[in-house]
């Protein structure tokens, strides 16, 4: 399977398990099944296996369209990493309360070290994937210019977010530490500039890479 295609897919496949994973979040008032929390988790397993190898995939074709970028592309690749890694963490202090409890729990609530693994962490680093993966996807004349100007405005929405830290735990706020905002709704806007890209990439899988010349009237430079 040629990378690009298999970049696109893994975009288009990860946010298409997330739209099915972030309602599991919304559907019961108080603290909810076991088997919800866990089902939700399981999803988003596999939704990170996903984004490691859209990340994967578009660091080696960042660096294939223009080495001088291949700075910035392991910046985005290793933010994603970092992102990963630290979304595992969060995952099993929830299954741990979960699993633990001898009644449901809102493991939302009290896996209190995952608030700001969700939250503020989560937002930060995901505005230093977005803004990193956007520059060099542009920059080496992968993608045309929506790709950055995009990640950006998405970039600086997760970062506005990063504050929330100092606004309590009440899950029922839309910005707090823990709040539905700042680890749902927010969090899950960047899949779909990842799922745009995605697209791109499978829909341009034979157009050609420009390396980022400057002054080129390319329709990737545009």
């Amino acid at each position: 399977m040629p990378l690009r295609t298999f970049t696109g897919i893994t975009g288009v496949a990860f946010t298409a398990l997330q739209v099915v994973e972030v309602p599991l979040y919304f559907l019961h008032d108080g603290a909810p099944p076991d088997s919800n929390v866990l089902t939700r988790i399981m999803l988003s397993l596999l939704v990170l296996v996903l984004l490691l190898g859209f990340a994967t995939g578009l660091r080696e074709l960042v660096r294939r369209a223009d080495p001088d970028c291949g700075w910035v592309a392991d910046l985005a690749h290793g933010a994603a990493l970092t992102y990963i890694a630290v979304t595992f963490v969060a995952h099993s202090l929830q299954a741990g309360e979960v699993i633990a409890a001898r009644e449901p729990v809102d493991p939302t609530i009290t896996a209190e070290g995952s608030y700001l693994l969700y939250g503020s962490v989560g937002r930060i680093l995901t505005a230093v994937f977005l803004a990193a993966a956007g520059y060099a996807a542009v920059r080496s004349g992968l993608l045309s210019r929506w790709a950055a100007r995009s990640a950006y405005a998405l970039a600086l929405i997760n970062l506005a977010f990063v504050p929330s830290l100092y606004f309590g735990n009440d899950t029922g706020r839309f910005f707090s530490a823990n709040g539905w905002g700042t680890t749902a709704t927010i969090a899950s806007l960047y899949a779909y500039w990842i799922l745009a890209v995605g697209i791109a990439l499978l829909r341009r899988r034979n157009a050609r890479h420009y390396a980022g010349r400057a002054g080129s009237d390319s329709e990737n430079r545009r």
